[in-house]
């Protein structure tokens, strides 16, 4: 499978940063890696993208935080949002899920569960 969509991976970890996009970049996605929301907005105005896999619990600005933020901006209302995240009950993962993002993907991540979400 190739694929050229741009793919954003925030997470303050560095390591729950690589992982996917070890997974990723093989099959053709463009893979950016970004440590906080601030830096990911950043990237964004000036960048394309498709998908986001975004980290629930980061410092700062929280992963549901900068979710209703790019919602409410019409400019990436048509991004996919995935929620990334180690800590998912059932309740939380219906507000992530009403609260916009497209998807919640639980940490660690298995290659065949994150790529299942891009189809």
């Amino acid at each position: 499978m190739s694929t050229s969509l741009q793919v954003i991976v925030i997470d303050d970890n560095p390591t729950n940063r690589l992982l996917p996009a070890l997974f990723l970049r093989p099959l053709g996605y463009e893979v950016t890696e970004c440590a906080s929301a601030q830096e990911a907005l950043d990237w964004l105005q000036s960048s394309p993208c498709d998908v986001i896999l975004l980290d629930i619990s980061m410092p700062q600005v929280s992963g549901l935080q900068l979710c209703q933020q790019l919602r409410a901006d019409k400019r990436y209302q048509h991004l996919k949002i995935i929620a990334y995240t180690a800590h998912a009950m059932p309740d939380e993962v219906l507000l992530w899920e009403s609260s916009g993002f497209d998807k919640v993907l639980l940490k660690p991540i298995r290659k065949d569960d994150l790529l299942a979400l891009f189809t």
